[in-house]
């Protein structure tokens, strides 16, 4: 059993591994992680180069090149602790190992040096990380209608992932968050995303939607989102390219945010939160939820009201019996 436990797990995973092969994004990465061994190691690649090895063997590593891959080697396993699906761990591997590789590439020629960091810049501009296409039960929002359909039905519970799509943490959580819109999606339990990287405005919206009839809230609904002002929403999600608050997930109940991960402390930083299924389920209480949500009716869809009278005097709809009329 200890033989054939790993044997069959990599047999599960084949058909991923042959989906991530046929994506550019992947081998391409592990050819730049690998560029600096493939050139100290496979000859005739590595005649020539300068060494600092007392032997003068060029096709073997220095003391100082060992010492800055068992430093790569030790950064990657404390990265990888807090890392929950494969894709973090491969992610962490490869953006370390092309750090590591300039170093050495520099350390070794400047020239090649300058050759390996330009590869780097023309692969990020011209080949980005391909995105989760999975199965998922989940409803995209826009700028305009996020705050519409949150308000649509009060009845129902909504969980809204803010995300963006060069987040490496958004791109991790994307196979994540589809799984659990399959397992608990119903009728009263609603599972959407927002991409707050192409709609900056619904990242910093504080509010302004306004219930018929009630008082005029103050400027910018700061920290108005019950009691007067039940309606006002506060979304506050930084977009900055070092925030830690994405991806963030709020839930809404009765159309109005009850809880949020990550948190936020008082000087506007994100608490630090793993995000796992099993802390997504635990956290915003998924399985009770689910229980009361799928006893709810579905909602109908509203559609634009007749006046009395109009469809009697416009007969039976093709294929009706006058029984159903």
């Amino acid at each position: 059993m200890a033989v054939l436990a790993p044997l069959l797990a990599l047999l599960y995973s084949v058909p991923g591994l042959c989906r991530w092969l046929a994506r550019p994004y992947y081998p391409l990465s592990a050819l730049l992680a690998t560029a600096f061994l493939l050139v100290r190691k496979v000859p005739p690649l590595c005649h020539g180069l300068p060494s600092q090895r007392e032997d003068g063997n060029p096709c073997d590593f220095d003391w100082r090149e060992v010492e800055i891959l068992m430093f790569l080697s030790a950064i990657v396993m404390m990265k990888n602790r807090r890392s929950i699906t494969v894709e973090q761990h491969i992610g962490n591997i490869f953006m370390f190992s092309k750090v590591a590789n300039a170093i050495l590439f520099f350390r070794l020629d400047i020239r090649m040096g300058l050759l390996y960091l330009t590869l780097c810049i023309v692969f990020l501009m011209t080949c980005k990380p391909p995105l989760y296409m999975g199965p998922e039960y989940i409803k995209y929002f826009s700028d305009k209608t996020i705050d519409e359909e949150l308000d649509r039905d009060k009845r129902v519970t909504w969980i809204v992932e803010f995300f963006a799509n060069w987040s490496s943490e958004c791109q991790s959580f994307a196979p994540i968050f589809a799984d659990l819109s399959l397992k608990y999606n119903c009728a009263g339990l609603h599972f959407g995303k927002v991409d707050v990287g192409r709609y900056t405005d619904v990242s910093t919206r504080s509010g302004g939607r306004q219930v018929p009839g009630s008082p005029q809230p103050p400027s910018g609904c700061l920290g108005v989102t019950t009691g007067l002002f039940p309606s006002c929403h506060r979304y506050k999600v930084s977009t900055s390219p070092l925030t830690k608050q994405l991806p963030t997930l709020i839930l809404f109940q009765g159309g109005t945010e009850t809880m949020r991960r990550p948190q936020i402390d008082k000087k506007g930083r994100a608490v630090s939160w793993t995000f796992s299924e099993e802390n997504v389920i635990r956290e915003f209480n998924l399985n009770e939820l689910y229980q009361k949500a799928k006893k709810q009716p579905k909602p109908r869809e509203e559609g634009p009201e007749e006046p009395p009278g109009a469809q009697a005097a416009a007969g039976p709809l093709p294929g009706e019996t006058k029984k159903e009329k």
